[in-house]
């Protein structure tokens, strides 16, 4: 015949590791029923438990972050899973183990005792939920030790000035709301908080969670106030914000310059620029959704907004130099200043050439860089006719001849003014396109170097 299992009301006094002979049980539960009657008796769960009112009662502290549930950027809010360990003396609880049948210890219900109010001081939970109502451990010598789960939602100042290669300090406050440093004096158990069950978050890498002992002296009460701080030092995993934020910024940043790059006749150079804009547009929508308004600007969306200022400037330059080559044949001549120094010199160092010319040789002086070259004799006035070979009587024919010889050669002077505009226009494309792509490079690399 085996033993007969224990009551219900036995394994609710929590007899845990005591061993019980075969036909033991009875006695142990009238021992164990009797130790509890005799406990709480004259006891009062209402007052401090300190013999000596004068004396403060020393409370312990421990804290186990088991997991970060979520960190709300926007409105700087923290939300944790820990777990909080208290310990303290209660004088008033204390037996004889061997006037009970060495019974060592017991749990009960938390609300039997005396518990300090230890609260979170910088708690942000709208509901102002505590911690769970769990068992406590009582020992023979009057030591209690209280385990509580508890989810806290603790206000945290955030700084994005870095995101996404940002790092959080969060502090976890924990002090007496009511007991001053004369009545509790709250240590911490450890200098640091226990990581060892901590579940891994999928943004943010815990970096440690150092604790620290304060004496507060507030500007309402004149006795000190001891508190316990746990500083979360937090680092988060940038790479999902580097692969969905960051890389398609750079794309079609380096997309702003390829816009120089297209022929002026496609009538798609500004389009180009104002679709980069908006989609830039949109992407700084979205990181601004989730960051707080504050006035520091993220890492981010200074890049974004450097990014925006030097789209707006090209599509602005693309317009202007569009209109540089669609001058049509009424237009100045090219100055000579801007011959010398586009058309010659910015033209050969950025390989700049039409078909035909060579980029390393330069061109001929008096064709102008661009059209092709007067067919021999023209441009000169017809000589003065031999009697041996014309008639001299027909003027009017030779008149007509030079009116559409003079027409000929305006109308090639022309041309050959809107060729050398499209030229300069196609330089000044080539010059700007290196220029913002070695803009965008350098932002680029600045962006990364201020993360590092």
């Amino acid at each position: 015949m085996g033993s007969a299992p224990l009551p219900a009301w036995l394994l609710a006094l929590g007899l845990a590791g005591t061993v019980l002979a075969p036909g033991c049980g009875a006695a142990q539960g009238r021992l164990a029923h009797k130790l509890l009657h005799d406990l709480f008796a004259n006891y009062s769960s209402a007052l401090r438990p300190a013999e000596d009112t004068e004396r403060a009662l020393n409370v312990t502290l421990q804290v186990t972050l088991s997991q970060i549930i979520d960190m709300d950027e926007r409105n700087q809010v923290l939300t944790s899973y820990l777990w909080v360990r208290q310990a303290w003396l209660d004088a008033h609880l204390a037996w004889d183990k061997d006037a009970y049948g060495g019974i060592d210890s017991i749990r009960i219900p938390s609300s039997y005792v005396w518990r300090p109010d230890i609260v979170l001081y910088n708690n942000a939970d709208e509901r102002f939920g505590g911690s769970m109502d769990t068992n406590v451990v009582l020992r023979s010598d009057g030591h209690i030790m209280w385990d509580t789960p508890a989810i806290t939602k603790s206000s945290c100042k955030v700084d994005v000035s870095y995101f996404p290669f940002d790092g959080q300090q969060c502090h976890l406050t924990f002090g007496s709301w009511t007991y001053n440093g004369n009545q509790i004096d709250l240590h911490n158990l450890l200098d640091t908080g226990d990581l060892t069950d901590f579940v891994e978050n999928v943004e943010w890498e815990v970096l440690g969670m150092p604790a620290t002992r304060n004496v507060v002296t507030y500007g309402c009460c004149s006795e000190p106030y001891p508190d316990v701080t746990y500083t979360l030092l937090l680092r988060r995993r940038a790479s999902f914000y580097i692969f969905n934020l960051l890389l398609p910024c750079v794309m079609i940043s380096f997309l702003a310059p390829l816009g120089f790059y297209l022929p002026a006749d496609s009538g798609e150079k500004v389009s180009l620029g104002v679709t980069v804009l908006l989609a830039l547009t949109v992407f700084q929508l979205l990181v601004a959704e989730s960051m707080p308004p504050s006035e520091s600007v993220p890492l981010i969306g200074k890049y974004y907004i450097a990014t925006m200022t030097m789209i707006t400037a090209s599509t602005a330059l693309t317009i202007f130099i569009m209109n540089i080559h669609h001058c049509g044949p009424g237009a100045r001549p090219v100055p000579p200043w801007a011959r010398r120094l586009i058309l010659h010199h910015l033209a050969r160092a950025l390989c700049v050439c039409e078909v035909g010319e060579s980029c390393g040789r330069p061109r001929r002086e008096g064709t102008g860089g661009t059209g092709p070259r007067d067919p021999p004799g023209e441009g000169t006035e017809p000589g003065p006719c031999p009697r041996s070979r014309c008639l001299c009587h027909h003027h009017v024919v030779l008149s007509s001849v030079g009116y559409i010889a003079g027409v000929f050669r305006r109308h090639r002077t022309a041309q050959r003014r809107a060729a050398e505009w499209k030229k300069v226009a196609k330089v000044m494309d080539r010059f700007f396109m290196w220029i913002f792509f070695l803009m965008v490079f350098l932002m680029s690399v600045l962006v990364i170097g201020q993360a590092a």
